[in-house]
């Protein structure tokens, strides 16, 4: 017996190493592996320490993220969480931080593309009517809406008119959200120029995140000015109490992250819902069972 509860507390070790390995994982995809694999030779110990500190933080966040999915499913509450700012602000790695530890059914994300032929001649919020969340629910958009007030706008993919319309709209759509119930929080990520240029070389020059560049996003380098008067003016015409603008200082993805994960928790009154105790059920063996042998060839090589 003894034997097989250290066989037991090794895997159970084994599987919280291998949450670890999965947040290095991620990492990776905002540093080379050169350098990560370099950690101990080219960073003081004050960085190594502000490392482990800054993982040790998130994991304590990301358990305050499940405690808040088991009230937002307890408690049958809607909420819609916009993440928007520049190419390469990091909304995505933070969305990634946000669901990871979270149950898919109840925390999605909707990244819409561009609207195709039919999606052009309907209602400008149509298509993204059909991702709002039901009762018990949270849905992360990365992007929203907003694409008309920021990319339509500054590469010319929308007329005036439509542009204007959406200003008259959006804040009464918005409202109309909140009156059904839905809580709608708003975060845009701010980066300098600066920084952009060096995320956007780090893509440039790493095969993995390549996929990442879009002619858009090199497009957007030319325009930053005009990116930066189209966000000033969508802050000022949106910006409602039933929905306000957060803006998160992204230049450090770190602090970035903890600091938009800390407000979202302290956006939502949410309580720990006690949780009835799990017990496990011994297992059913009949004793006519017999197991069928697989072939061979089904089986995957084991390479590693």
């Amino acid at each position: 017996m003894k034997k097989q509860e250290e066989e037991w507390i090794r895997r159970v070790r084994e599987d919280l190493l291998d949450s670890f390995d999965e947040e290095l994982e991620m990492e990776r995809e905002d540093r080379n592996m050169e350098e990560l694999e370099a950690e101990g030779r080219l960073h003081s110990a004050e960085e190594r320490l502000a490392r482990r500190r800054y993982f040790q933080e998130l994991f304590r966040l990301q358990g305050e993220l499940v405690k808040l999915q088991d009230w937002v499913v307890h408690s049958r509450h809607k909420v819609v969480i916009l993440f928007e700012g520049r190419d390469a602000a990091g909304k995505g790695g933070v969305i990634k931080r946000i669901t990871q530890r979270l149950n898919p059914r109840v925390a999605r994300v909707a990244a819409l593309p561009a609207p195709n032929d039919r999606e052009r001649t309907q209602w400008y919020f149509q298509r993204y009517v059909s991702h709002l969340p039901a009762a018990g629910e949270i849905v992360l958009f990365d992007r929203s809406w907003y694409n008309r007030a920021g990319v339509e706008r500054v590469m010319g993919f929308c007329s005036e008119d439509e542009y204007e319309e959406f200003f008259r709209t959006a804040p009464e759509f918005e409202k109309m959200l909140a009156r059904s119930g839905i809580q709608l929080i708003k975060y845009w990520f701010s980066v300098s120029d600066e920084e952009q240029h060096s995320r956007f070389l780090g893509r440039i020059h790493d095969p993995l995140k390549q996929w990442k560049l879009s002619p858009m996003d090199l497009e957007s380098r030319v325009r930053w000015e005009e990116y930066t008067k189209a966000k000033e003016t969508m802050l000022e015409r949106t910006h409602i109490p039933e929905a306000p603008w957060w803006i998160v200082q992204a230049v450090d993805k770190k602090k970035a992250r903890l600091n938009c994960i800390h407000h979202l928790l302290d956006q939502i009154p949410y309580t720990e819902i006690e949780q009835p105790p799990i017990l496990l059920p011994s297992r059913v063996r009949n004793a006519d069972y017999i197991r069928q042998p697989v072939s061979d060839s089904m089986i995957v090589p084991e390479r590693y």
